[in-house]
């Protein structure tokens, strides 16, 4: 029997969270057993409170349960993750340009593609065919149902195969519920500006309007209902959930540190709002010295003056969102040899992004001197004596004229994402003799993709639009392209003067859409047996050999297929074209895991456990891969343990990173070191990079920072290695109100698959003039540029130097009891420290070293200390009172210059209240202190003059629920 008791425990633990030795631990649902060593999840005697499995594995795991997730107000699972000191964010909510619509998380910030999301243990389907989108969508997953989130930091290759790099999230949900839940939460950001700040009195000298004093807005409404039922013979459940998510948009132009895009003279230092070259008024000019650069004022040209289009107000910081989950878990029991279980999920989840108008973003077109729709000023001055016209070419055409002119009559774009999802498990399990068991299950997973992007504007529309000549019948006003019969539909944009014409912006506009779909097939089997039985031990052990073997087969097949608008590059802003992309890949692997109890009882140890692990994955590219660890858990005693791991892990390329077309895109840089009137660079160095003498001094900088590269997949990527070593000890106090443990972690992954930079190419080629870099750059023929037209530098796939996380996670729990019937007190912190976040985008060349920095190729902050540090108090009436502190270490910039990040503090305030049998009340405040973000320039990757998705930016986040449950 004990045998039976052990395998029961055991394959519980594995099918609801795992398949491996340490699991990550789920409750057990069982209360007349003894809970064994060999399970990961202990209850001491004494005390009712169940220690987390992070006290008893061999390798740590981060816990976040359910009351934490209550505690937190989050209704959306990326906000409670990315809260977690070993967390850094994906894709988030306040993304806004190259927005996906899916929610991503990043361990120890190697990226999401390197993270293995987890929902009961099993994997995720990839969340949308976008570029960005295909790691797993944390939108997928039910909030309301979430038991708990379990993070298993550093390689975890051997366990569940490859993207386990980083580690794992495991999100385990409430699959064994009994009766009626219902719940409702109302949460909102409340903000105040004081408009005091360097942002709001840069827009306020630019002439720009102030964000509003202060008010409320993110509104999010969140309802979700749970209904259990178990059969008459106890030996089945079904547990059903439905939700409906609704989340209001918020604009930039409601925060004062947003109100405007900030930006910092690189020569004098000082700040001042920028902006976009792409005007409201418009602008023609021809980009070189002494040529000639014109706004469009009241019917006249005008010597342009530096003015730039404030292009954030529009941009969202919160997209707003739609979202319905429906799903259940079932399990029925036949026999102790055969039980039955399923896992059924859809979501409908849509997502708006929007970001500044388009418009003309500087084509070439050549304008005609007879154009019946310029004044005669604006014709004298380019057609008349000594006009751009007459310099060179046909007299009566102004010939190659870049014009910008922003889209303002139009709104801004947006981009309509919708996903639907479905997921289906099915499985057998069960136990074969009183030795072994077994699990044989069954994984779909499939997303649908519709994306409608609105509001861009057709540069083939743009130079037919521009194009005007005189109906010889009329005397109207035409497009040379409808009198030609090309193109009779076209409508003249008159940008000369002070009214565009509906009927203009509606034959310019250029509607885009795209469809896909990613698709998951995973069927995997395995065993589980006590080798005791057939006395394979130690002779220093009572505990028998535990072997898992098993199998899995998986394919994952991915589509993407833009409209013939997307995939010509007609959208004017867009940045270039977008191709689609079709893709499929699989993999048979075989994987074995041991636990061998070494020592049981000794002096020096209550118990030595050694954890082994391998895999072998053998994929569709003829590629293949070994994955193994070694861990070892010694309790010294049954206050002392002792452990530390090795894993090797792998990651082979994606779907997206071997076979996404090559294309241009935009990327974001301060400046080009060789552009300005005052470049950064030398001449010689700039020389390595194409730029000529004439050029130099004369090459114009992008208003928006934003310049052209080509991305692309690479099909002959090899896989990705990765080393952890983690070591450390875990002391527990008897009575089990009190564990710490402090843990080393050192995670290397080589042979890194990712893109070289492109800022690192140029500024590699400007130091060294080495071919290797040199060579992928395109600089523009005549204006040296590296963002007008197809001016650019290639950033495409590869396989890169290395990327290294070096450091110590804490973790601690203290519970108190108090007198007089006062509850009791509960602290809870996790920190982490990093002592290295290295990069090196080359192989052989420097290393990048970004702990405590910021900036560059570090992109957002990497603190080098983090934590949340939470103390609850709960009495014996039904009252909660927790408060959590969030703090964030200081960072430099990596430039070393005086652009350092302060260190920030965030305090959480929340209480709960139990009025009556199955009712709770709970009301709460994140950001107590309403501190503001920092405000920053030149910061890769951010959005509104900060990183949101790391920093609370939208203010204060305030929320009440009430929940309801009964049988």
């Amino acid at each position: 029997m004990n045998n039976i008791k052990f395998s029961k425990s055991l394959i519980a633990a594995a099918v609801a969270g795992t398949i491996s030795f340490p699991v990550l631990a789920q409750d057990q649902a069982s209360t007349d057993v003894e809970v064994e060593e060999s399970v990961e999840r202990i209850q001491v005697t004494g005390s009712r409170i169940p220690q987390s499995a992070n006290v008893v594995s061999s390798s740590p795991i981060s816990q976040v349960t359910s009351e934490e997730f209550e505690f937190s107000g989050n209704v959306r699972a990326e906000d409670l993750v990315n809260d977690l000191p070993q967390v850094f964010p994906g894709q988030t909510s306040t993304d806004s340009n190259g927005a996906t619509g899916t929610a991503t998380v990043s361990l120890r910030g190697l990226e999401p593609q390197r993270t293995l999301v987890l929902m009961n243990g099993r994997r995720l389907v990839m969340g949308s065919p976008l570029v960005g989108g295909i790691s797993p969508d944390l939108n997928q997953i039910p909030s309301a149902l979430i038991e708990n989130v379990e993070l298993l930091t550093g390689g975890a290759s051997a366990t569940y195969g490859s993207d386990a790099v980083a580690g794992v999230v495991n999100f385990i949900m409430k699959d064994d519920f009994e009766g009626v839940k219902l719940d409702y939460q109302h949460s909102f950001y409340q903000y105040n500006n004081d408009n005091d700040n360097g942002v709001a009195q840069a827009a306020e000298e630019a002439g720009f309007p102030l964000a509003p004093g202060s008010g409320r807005d993110g509104h999010m409404n969140d309802f979700s209902v749970i209904i259990g039922a178990n059969s008459d013979n106890g030996k089945g459940n079904i547990t059903a959930y439905a939700t409906v998510r609704n989340i209001k948009a918020v604009t930039q132009d409601d925060r004062d540190y947003s109100i405007c895009a900030y930006d910092r003279d690189p020569d004098t230092g000082e700040y001042f709002c920028g902006g976009s070259g792409t005007i409201p008024d418009g602008r023609l000019t021809d980009f070189t010295a002494g040529g000639y650069d014109y706004y469009i004022g009241d019917g006249t040209f005008e010597e342009y003056d530096g003015r730039l289009y404030n292009y954030g107000p529009v941009n969202y910081y919160q997209r707003p969102d739609e979202r319905i989950t429906l799903g259940a878990f079932g399990k029925y029991e036949i026999n102790d040899h055969i039980e039955f279980f399923t896992e059924l999920g859809y979501v409908k989840d849509r997502s708006v992004s929007q970001i500044a108008e388009s418009g003309a973003f500087f084509p070439q077109v050549d304008l005609n001197c007879d154009n019946p729709l310029f004044s005669e000023q604006q014709r004298d001055t380019i057609c008349g004596a000594g006009g751009p016209a007459q310099a060179e070419g046909d007299p009566d055409v102004w010939e190659e004229v870049y014009i910008g002119k922003r889209n303002v009559e139009g709104g801004p774009r947006q981009q309509d994402l919708q996903h639907l999802s479905y997921r289906g498990v099915f499985g057998i399990r069960g136990f074969i003799d009183d030795t072994w068991s077994y699990d044989l299950s069954a994984n779909f997973g499939n997303v649908t993709l519709s994306s409608v992007y609105e509001n861009d504007f057709s540069i083939t529309n743009i130079g037919r639009a521009l194009d005007v000549t005189t109906d010889p019948d009329t005397g109207e006003a035409v497009c040379s392209s409808a009198l030609s019969g090309v193109d009779p539909n076209c409508v003249p944009w008159d940008i000369f003067g002070p009214n565009v014409s509906q009927e203009a912006l509606d034959y310019l506009t250029l509607p885009l859409y795209a469809t896909g779909e990613t698709n998951l097939r995973d069927v995997t089997g395995y065993v589980i047996g006590n080798l005791g039985d057939y006395g394979v031990r130690t002779p220093w052990s009572y505990g028998g050999v535990e072997l898992l073997a098993g199998i899995t087969s998986r394919k994952e097949k991915l589509v993407f297929r833009p409209d013939s608008n997307f995939e010509s590059g007609d959208g004017a802003g867009q940045g270039g074209p977008t191709i689609g992309t079709e893709g499929s890949l699989g993999v048979e692997e075989f994987f074995s895991e041991a636990k061998i109890y070494v020592v049981d009882g000794a002096d020096w140890a209550d118990s030595l456990v050694v954890d082994l692990g391998y895999r072998y994955s053998d994929y569709t590219t003829d590629q293949s891969t070994d994955t193994y660890k070694i861990a070892v858990g010694w309790d010294v005693n049954q206050t002392v343990k002792l452990r530390g791991s090795f894993q090797r892990a792998a990651r082979h390329a994606n779907i997206r990173e071997l076979f996404d077309p090559q294309s241009l895109g935009l990327y974001d840089m301060d400046s080009d070191p060789c552009a300005g009137t005052n470049p950064e660079a030398s001449l010689e160095a700039c020389q390595n990079s194409g730029v000529t003498a004439g050029q130099y001094g004369n090459i114009p900088q992008s208003p928006a920072g934003q310049y052209n590269a080509i991305f692309g997949g690479n099909p002959d990527l090899d896989p990705e290695t990765s080393d952890t070593i983690s070591a450390g000890f875990v002391y527990r106090s008897m009575d089990g109100n009190f564990d710490v443990s402090v843990d080393y972690f050192d995670i290397k992954v080589e042979d890194a698959i990712g893109t070289v930079p492109s800022e690192t190419t140029l500024d590699l080629c400007l130091e060294t003039g080495d071919p290797t870099f040199c060579d992928q750059i395109s600089r523009g023929e005549s204006s040296g540029s590296l963002w007008l037209g197809e001016d650019s530098i290639v950033e495409t796939n590869v396989n890169i130097g290395f990327e290294q996380r070096t450091g110590f996670d804490i973790n601690s729990t203290f519970t108190q009891e108090l007198n007089n019937d006062w509850g009791r007190l509960k602290f809870n912190i996790v920190g982490t420290y990093f002592t290295k976040f290295d990069t090196q985008p080359v192989v052989g060349l420097a290393v990048t070293e970004c702990a405590g920095k910021w900036g560059g190729t570090c992109e957002s902050p990497r603190p080098e200390w983090q934590h949340n540090l939470r103390a609850t108090w709960m009495n014996n009436d039904g009252v909660s009172v927790s408060a959590n502190w969030r703090a964030l270490g200081a960072v430099d910039h990596l430039s070393g210059t005086s652009r350092g990040i302060d260190a920030e503090n965030y305090l959480d305030l929340t209480g709960r209240y139990q009025f009556a049998e199955g009712a709770t009340f709970s009301v709460g405040v994140n950001n107590i202190l309403a501190n503001d973000p920092p405000y920053l320039t030149g910061a890769n990757g951010s959005n509104g003059n900060t990183y949101p998705g790391y920093f609370d930016a939208l203010g204060r986040y305030v929320f009440a629920s009430i929940s309801y449950e009964f049988m």
